[in-house]
Formats: structure tokens, C-alpha cells, sequence
């Protein structure tokens, strides 16, 4: 290329990337240009693929921002963020679309906060869950669209009611001291769900996600889990039982991360509500059954929260720079929050990664699985733990860390295997133990204490 045309090149692309941050409602085939735009600008840092199938064949996209896209790095969290789940609300949908366009750009004029967290985060970016929904909606128009409008999915059905119930079982088992993390589903649970639903569930099976949020409309208050609250007796929809999880705290740390980033959330008054701080307990606020959040939080090693950004479910378009502008920060700051807690890798004695091990943390009763290469994430506040790694075949590991307010600590373990006794000593044992029932089966009757039942 010639010397002189370089400059002309560069400063037509400049003006490319801003021409692509143009404030508009993307409908499909607009949404899908946009997101294939951003690939072609950041291909060396960007990867878009489809988790499946809306109802009406649309795909479910996702663009992936990685230094190694389409691979998980072993230490490297993975993040997610979800718009749009309920088609009528759309500025999440929006914002998402505005976030991966920013974060190209970002990139590319060499933004060193950017560029650090695309090199330390895979980053998973859907803007759109309900895309049948969104067409309905859109075709009304911010305008006249009614208040439930293309919430559903094409076949009626509101994804935020369509996860398997999995706090039902969760309250179940913790009456009779069972587990609350990493329930198993129902075995009919593929016909109980709609198609978006079931992309999503597999997704984020296939995917060791660590943090995650999802983008709502309708109000302005960052939610947290649980979503679901276990008294029943309240017939009303509206039900209000503040109702924790074992990483209360650490919710209302993420949670306040997005309010006081954002401009105005944190001030608690908006859309005729008061929430303390801008952020509040699903079930203190209502209680909903079968929700995404709660689900991540049950079945996976994923936080999420659910994210509430406008009074207005379809703002007018010359509302969406305001609220760009309103929400970058805090877009940017909670992907940062991943980056918190304790990680490492649990191996075995010849530095092979252990899938499937289990990470306690003494006093916090949820426990997360190290993923496919070994690799675990244990998001935490800043404190010392008690941490425990288990595997099936292997001797637990106790060790006590420090966390501290900035990167997460590293913590390894490496388990030795439990030792199999022979078969010979195992006869040996057997025969000691049969020596002693038998010594204890003839003392005389009148010898033993106790009474008879």
C-alpha cells in the first residue's frame, strides 16, 4: 500500500467505528450486522457463534471477546452477559450491542483497562435471548407498544418462568441437610422447557462461567438471588420474604459494583420505587419461580444477577445515548469483578487437572467444581478461608488463604490418591471384626447394661 494512502485508511476506520456506534433499535438482520461488523473490525480478539434456535428459527448469537478466541485458557475466567430475555425490553439489548462495539474500539486505540480485560477474561456477549419476541414488540414501536407486547417467546411462553424449578428442591434438601449448588435436573426436564430456554441451559452447561448478568427492563434496581422465596402461604404474586443465599454478601458487593457505576441507580428513587443503595433481593422485592438467575446460581458455578435499566421497557431512540452513557461504566466495572476471590488448579500428584472437584469454603455452604482442565473460581470478599478441595479417589486437601481487595489469590491443591488397602488386608480386617462380634455375641446375658426394647 502506498505510503500517502496509510493516514486516509487509518482515519476512514476511525470513522467507521464511530458511524458503527449509532444510536438506533436494531431490529434481527440489523442486530445480526452489527455483531458480525464488530468481528470483522477485532477478528484477532473476537469469535460470534450460536448457542441454537429460537421457536421461529432465528439464531441465538453470541460474540466472544478473548485473546484466544473460541479457546478457554486454564486460569482465565469465563463471563457472561445476557439481554433481551423478555422481547419487549429491549435497552439491554441495545447497550449489549453498544458494549461490543466500544469494546473493539477500545482495543484497538490500545485503552490499556480494555486491553487487560480482553487478555484476562473471556467474555460472552448475547444481546438477544427472545429475538421473536423483539420483532413482535418492535413492530408496535416504542410508541404504542403495549406493556406486555412481545414479552413471550413465539409460543407465549415468558422465559424468566421456564427454567426447572431447582429452589423447590433446594428448600427440600436443606431441611434434611442436602446440598444447595449443583442440583440435578429433573429427568423430564426437555419437555418442560422452551427451545430459547434449552439453548441456554446447555450453554451454560458447556461453558465454566464464573459471573454472569442479565439485562431486564421496567424498573431501575440491581437484583440479586434468590429470586424464589420458600414461604409459601402468601397467595399473592407480590409476596415479599427477603430470602439470602449463602453468599448474601457477596450478591450485595456485586450487585452495588453495577448501582453505584451507574448514574443514577444508586440514588435508590426511580420509576416511582425506593431501592436501598439500588440494589435488592429478588424475593424482597417478589418472589418468581423458575428464573434464570437462581437457576445459574443452583445448577452451575455461575453468579448471576439480574439486571433492571429503564422505567421505560422500549425507550425512544434519542433516549439510548443517555442511557449508553449512563450504563458503560458500570458494563465494564462488573466484568471486572470476576477478577476476585481465590482461583487455581486442582491436580493429582503427576500435575494432571482434576474435572469435577469440589471447593468448600468453611461457613459458606455452596460449594463450585473445578472445570475440564482442573481450573476453579471461587468468588469471594476480601478475608481469610478455610478452603477444601475433594475428589472422588483422592484425600481432601484443607488450606487457609488470605483474600484480598484487588486480584484474586492464587491457591493450588494437589491431591494424593486415597489408599486401597489389598485384598489380604482387607480379609485381615474383616476377620478382626468378626473376632470381636463374636466375642461381644457371647458375654453372658446378665453381664450387659442397658435396657431391652
Amino acid at each position: 500500500m502506498a505510503r500517502w494512502l496509510r493516514p486516509l485508511v487509518g482515519a476512514l476506520l476511525l470513522l467507521e467505528g464511530a458511524a458503527a456506534l449509532s444510536f438506533l433499535h436494531h431490529r434481527y438482520e440489523e442486530l445480526v450486522q452489527a455483531l458480525f461488523r464488530v468481528q470483522s473490525q477485532c477478528p484477532y480478539v473476537t469469535r460470534i457463534y450460536s448457542i441454537g434456535r429460537s421457536v421461529q428459527g432465528r439464531h441465538l448469537y453470541v460474540l466472544e471477546f478473548s485473546d484466544y478466541p473460541g479457546i478457554h485458557e486454564p486460569l482465565e475466567p469465563e463471563f457472561k452477559y445476557v439481554g433481551n430475555m423478555h422481547g419487549n425490553e429491549v435497552l439491554g439489548r441495545e447497550l449489549l450491542l453498544q458494549l461490543s462495539e466500544f469494546l473493539c474500539e477500545e482495543y484497538r486505540r490500545g485503552n490499556e483497562r480494555i486491553t487487560r480485560l480482553i487478555h484476562d477474561t473471556r467474555i460472552h456477549i448475547m444481546p438477544s435471548m427472545n429475538p421473536d419476541g423483539y420483532e413482535v414488540a418492535a413492530k408496535q414501536g416504542p410508541d404504542s407498544n403495549g406493556y406486555l407486547t412481545g414479552r413471550n417467546n413465539a409460543n407465549g411462553v415468558d422465559l424468566n418462568r421456564n427454567f426447572p424449578d431447582l429452589n423447590t428442591l433446594m428448600y427440600y434438601s436443606r431441611e434434611i441437610s442436602g446440598p444447595n449448588h449443583h442440583i440435578p435436573l429433573p429427568d423430564n426436564w426437555k419437555s418442560q422447557v422452551e427451545p430459547e430456554t434449552l439453548a441456554v441451559i446447555q450453554w451454560i452447561s458447556s461453558y465454566n462461567f464464573v459471573l454472569s448478568a442479565n439485562l431486564h427492563g421496567g424498573a431501575v434496581v440491581a437484583n440479586y438471588p434468590y429470586d424464589k422465596s420458600q414461604d409459601q402461604r402468601f397467595r399473592s404474586h407480590r409476596r415479599t420474604v427477603n430470602t439470602p443465599t449463602p453468599d448474601d454478601k457477596l450478591f450485595q458487593k456485586l450487585a452495588k459494583t453495577y448501582s453505584y457505576a451507574h448514574s443514577w441507580m444508586h440514588r435508590g428513587w426511580n420509576c416511582g420505587d425506593y431501592f436501598a443503595d439500588g440494589i435488592t433481593n429478588g424475593a424482597s422485592w417478589y418472589s418468581l419461580s423458575k428464573g434464570m438467575q437462581d437457576f445459574n446460581y443452583l445448577y452451575t458455578n455461575c453468579f448471576e444477577i439480574t439486571l433492571e435499566l429503564s422505567c421505560n421497557k422500549f425507550p425512544p431512540e434519542e433516549d439510548l445515548e443517555r442511557q449508553w452513557m449512563a450504563n458503560r461504566e458500570a458494563l465494564v466495572a462488573f466484568i471486572e469483578e470476576v477478577h476476585q476471590g481465590i482461583k487455581g488448579m486442582v491436580s493429582d500428584e503427576n500435575n494432571n487437572g482434576i474435572a469435577g472437584a469440589v471447593i468448600s469454603v468453611q461457613g459458606i455452604s455452596h460449594d463450585i467444581t473445578s472445570g475440564d482442565m482442573g481450573d476453579y473460581f471461587r468468588l469471594l470478599l476480601p478475608g481469610t478461608y478455610t478452603v477444601t478441595a475433594s475428589a472422588e479417589g483422592y484425600q481432601p486437601l484443607t488450606v487457609t488463604t488470605t483474600v484480598g481487595p484487588a486480584a484474586p489469590s492464587l491457591v493450588h491443591f494437589q491431591l494424593k490418591q486415597e489408599v486401597v488397602r489389598k485384598p489380604a488386608e482387607r480379609k485381615a480386617s474383616g476377620a478382626r471384626m468378626n473376632n470381636k462380634a463374636l466375642q461381644k455375641k457371647v458375654v453372658p446375658r446378665a453381664t450387659r447394661r442397658g435396657t431391652q426394647r
